[in-house]
């Protein structure tokens, strides 16, 4: 039996379940011990799991049977879970599924990127929606994004304590949606992190630190 075969076979005998798959010798035996000494290591394997979950399968040396011979034992298997990752922005955004039904707060983020990013790229919209994430999260400003969207003063596109209409089958509405589900979840790491504020970079220098600037936008801690 190969290798990837005993890897699987481990897997699937504990019911596919992505938990630590163990060696069938009791740990601590001296048969473990000799095994875990002597035998050669086998290098990592991903392999996704029946739920689709990406797993980085790490299997020890291969355990010796009782008797003393190198038969064919199952490995020593540690299987860790690792998150999806995407190659690009773009292709995160295109894979984040659109909710069906928008909680008020996501609404409020996903308002402010589209009212203050929507021309700008993927990644100036997700600058913007990390901004508001920040915000809620620093002790200087409201703990919600409403209560920081709407709070007085800070954004030009709230009009008395409101958002203008939003055309909601828009392109441009989809993508704010989903970039304000990867700004909340945290899923991308925007080059602006710790922001906490930004404006056209048409406009005179914020006397902050700045971080970056991201298309026509300017950031600050």
């Amino acid at each position: 039996m190969s290798i990837a075969a005993m890897v699987f076979t481990t897997l699937f005998s504990t019911g596919g379940s992505g938990a630590a798959a163990q060696s069938y010798e009791p740990k601590g035996s001296d048969t473990a011990a000799r095994a875990e000494k002597q035998a050669p290591s086998i290098p990592p394997v991903l392999i996704e799991d029946a739920a689709g979950t990406q797993v980085v399968v790490r299997a020890g040396p291969i355990a010796v049977s009782p008797d003393g011979g190198d038969g064919t034992a199952t490995p020593l298997v540690d299987v860790v879970p690792e998150p999806r990752t995407a190659a690009s922005l773009t292709a995160l955004v295109e894979r984040t599924a659109l909710p069906d039904d928008l909680s008020s707060e996501l609404n409020c983020l996903a308002g402010a990127v589209y009212f203050e990013a929507k021309g700008e790229s993927l990644a100036g919209q997700l600058a913007v929606g990390r901004v508001i994430v920040a915000r809620t999260r620093s002790g200087r400003f409201p703990t919600s994004y409403c209560g920081v969207v709407y709070q007085p003063s800070q954004f030009s596109f709230v009009h008395g304590g409101t958002m203008p209409v939003i055309s909601r089958n828009s392109r441009a509405w989809g993508n704010a949606v989903r970039i304000a589900r990867i700004a909340h979840e945290g899923s991308w790491k925007s080059p602006v992190e710790g922001a906490l504020f930004f404006h056209a970079a048409r406009v005179a220098p914020m006397n902050r630190t700045r971080i970056a600037q991201i298309d026509h936008q300017v950031f600050y801690r």
